[in-house]
């Protein structure tokens, strides 16, 4: 059977097809529309449908619409009993209402009574549970909301789910986390990942009353503010330089929420007995939390969605449908879901460019040489990530022996200067070189601990507090990039390259050929790696 997933209600409208419980593809809109996170101005910033990825999706599976036997909307309009948005809310959930019709419209041929709403936090819980390497295991959602709850508790038995607690609203974790992103100067439900990073330059000395403002009620839930930003650091419009105030307000909010993760997982573990713990919701992209609850918390061992926030909720709800009809799904081994092009569509895009190329007999040499000659290669490579994290498939790739490639990157990107950049590690000596944090780690969801004999042998990816966030790679999964870093290793005696995701500033990651070439003219990067062919700037630009 067949479903297709949408998320169109948030933020990051995406969409994935689920046949006979396996993952077909999956993507984010913002990778077709170039609008990131699917944003638009007033008043349709939110419940963009993801159009152009639903209609990929189907193309990849070689179906039509007609050929869907169930679509899953991450939404349930009737779950809705306040409305802490005023209007907005009402205007929400009449537009979910309505979605059924707007689907039909956009995919003709889909028949709108094959759609069935999932309510957010059990899609979520879904893509995590039924997504994880485990038939069995606990499962925790955490967000900004859904309908009305920002939270969820339970476990998975046999594919079947069973809600322990959830959270009603105003109450969110999530929500917290986006109101002190905005009030240091970073756009809400998009840059808290720089809140994390601000995180490591402070000291949590906010704690205290921290603790007694969010905290955790005993029954699997919380109390979350709510909170007087300017208490703490006055509030900082957008360029402005930020001081240990802010950063001391980003450590104390990072550390509280992690103890009352840590409070909540121990809840969970107790009613559950179970050793393995599943997480989604946008709660689990904090990887510092995530270590955490792993180093700290009551569970064995801890899977990550790799596409935990809003628009894993496609995924989720397609393999809920997929579960709830008798079809169980089966684990997720990767997140490179996403468009992927042959070698003849990639040679004719270079050709239509008229772009100077070549097509080394050893890509993965040829891209070790020029990254050993510190070069900034761009990468392009298979099908492209589904999630936030760049894993290999459209990433930019440098030295990190030289402590200036973090600004160099930061700089090409049009990035705050106190943002780390990632290493990517050969998974059989990942152990050697990080420690704390659980290998393997092929989705950048944790930070690991850099041994102190390697801190300055690779200082461009440690971090201020001497962690780095690593992918490892094995040869099985990703054999070409693993061919890389071997063949780099031996031209420098580091098996690490820098990782971070091949896009600049504000605009959604690289996706498809057109991107690539937009970014590498735009940007100071020296080598483009799209599929077998290397293009240099030098042969292009003369320079």
């Amino acid at each position: 059977m067949r479903f297709l997933g949408i998320n169109a209600i948030f933020h990051d409208p995406a969409a994935a097809l689920v046949v006979n419980g396996k993952v077909v593809a999956a993507a984010e809109e913002e990778r077709f529309s170039r609008r990131k996170h699917g944003k638009r101005p007033l008043p349709f910033s939110a419940w963009e449908l993801p159009e152009q990825a639903a209609a990929w999706c189907l193309r990849e599976a070689g179906i039509g619409p007609e050929d869907v036997d169930a679509v899953a909307y991450s939404y349930d309009p009737a779950l809705v009993r306040q409305a802490p948005d005023g209007d907005w809310e009402e205007l929400r959930t009449r537009y979910a209402v309505r979605a059924p019709l707007f689907l039909a419209t956009a995919l003709p041929g889909l028949d709108p009574a094959q759609v069935r709403y999932v309510p957010h936090h059990v899609a979520h819980a879904a893509s995590a549970g039924l997504a994880s390497p485990w038939r069995d295991c606990a499962v925790l959602v955490c967000d900004g909301r859904g309908e009305d709850v920002s939270h969820l508790a339970g476990r998975y038995r046999d594919g079947e789910l069973e809600v322990l607690a959830t959270q009603r609203l105003p109450h969110s974790l999530g929500l917290l986390y986006e109101e002190v992103t905005e009030h240091l100067g970073f756009m809400r439900s998009s840059d808290e990942y720089k809140v994390m990073a601000m995180a490591s330059y402070g000291t949590p000395r906010h704690l205290a009353e921290l603790r007694e403002l969010i905290c955790s009620t005993g029954d699997g839930g919380f109390r979350a503010g709510p909170v007087d930003w300017n208490g703490y650091a006055k509030a900082l419009q957008k360029g402005e330089p930020w001081t240990a105030d802010h950063a001391d307000l980003a450590a104390s909010v990072q550390t509280r929420l992690e103890e009352v993760l840590l409070e909540l997982a121990a809840w969970l573990h107790e009613r559950t007995g179970e050793r393995r713990l599943a997480l989604a919701g946008g709660v689990a992209l904090n990887c510092v939390a995530n270590t955490r609850l792993l180093a700290e918390g009551p569970f064995d061992e801890v899977w990550v969605q790799p596409a935990a926030g809003d628009s894993g909720t496609a995924l989720g709800g397609a393999l809920h449908l997929a579960q709830a009809y008798g079809e169980p799904a089966a684990p997720m081994t990767s997140a490179a879901l996403g468009r992927g092009f042959t070698d003849e569509e990639l040679g004719a895009w270079l050709e239509v460019a008229r772009v100077p190329h070549s097509r080394p007999a050893d890509l993965a040499a040829a891209v070790a040489a020029e990254l050993a000659a510190d070069r900034i290669v761009a990468w392009f490579q298979g099908r492209s990530e589904y999630g936030p994290r760049a894993l290999g498939q459209r990433s930019l790739l440098a030295h990190p022996g030289h402590a200036r490639n973090t600004e160099r990157l930061n700089d090409v990107k049009g990035r705050e200067q106190f943002r780390p950049i990632a290493p990517m590690v050969l998974e059989s000596r990942a152990g050697e070189i990080f420690g704390r944090g659980p290998t393997p780690s092929p989705y950048m969801l944790f930070v690991h601990d850099v041994h102190p004999d390697w801190r300055d042998r690779i200082p461009a990816v440690v971090h201020v507090d001497g962690t780095a966030r690593i992918q490892t790679v094995s040869p099985a999964a990703q054999p070409l990039m693993a061919r890389v870093l071997a063949e780099f290793e031996c031209l420098t005696g580091l098996p690490v390259v820098v990782n971070t995701s091949l896009n600049t500033a504000g605009r959604p990651m690289v996706d498809d050929p057109r991107d690539a070439l937009e970014c590498f003219g735009s940007s100071p990067v020296e080598v483009l790696a799209l599929g077998p062919y290397l293009v240099r700037r030098a042969e292009v630009f003369g320079s």
